[in-house]
């Protein structure tokens, strides 16, 4: 099964579960002091917000699959549409290890495809946390040059 992804930055993460959790009537399924994630299955989506970014507003969207299969499909369909295409192995973002693949559509906007392999106990790998909420290739980051 795929699911739609959508990460926001926000400058207030408490006001901004606040909002989230009575809009979708729940919980988060993850809770960090600077990261939540909601899993919801109606609308199936994984939205995720941090205050991690320096810019607030949407991060990138992405596709979240279960298995391996699922992701090749998902890199065959980007490829067919000539989109450049950068992987990530086993990358540590957002709490969670991650084998993935990163491009930007037409208007600059990053997607991520991912299928999640394991929980970590950091946001990510740089100590820094990084201009961007997420942890895509610095040349996917919205404004920013290679």
């Amino acid at each position: 099964m795929k699911r739609l992804h959508v990460h926001v930055s926000v400058s207030d993460i408490d006001a901004s579960i606040g909002f989230y959790q009575g809009l979708f009537g729940a919980a988060p399924t993850v809770r960090k002091a600077d990261y939540a994630k909601w899993m919801l299955e109606d609308p199936c989506v994984n939205f995720a917000l941090s205050s991690r970014g320096s810019r607030t507003g949407l991060d990138h969207l992405g596709i979240q699959v279960e298995t391996d299969e699922e992701l090749t499909e998902v890199r065959e369909r980007l490829d067919i549409a000539s989109l450049p295409v950068e992987a990530q192995t086993g990358a540590a973002c957002c709490y969670a290890r991650s084998d993935k693949y990163w491009t930007t559509d037409p208007e600059g906007i990053a997607w991520e495809s991912f299928r999640t392999l394991a929980s970590i106990p950091t946001f990510n790998n740089d100590a820094q946390g990084g201009e961007s909420a997420c942890c895509m290739p610095r040349h996917e980051r919205k404004g920013e040059e290679a």
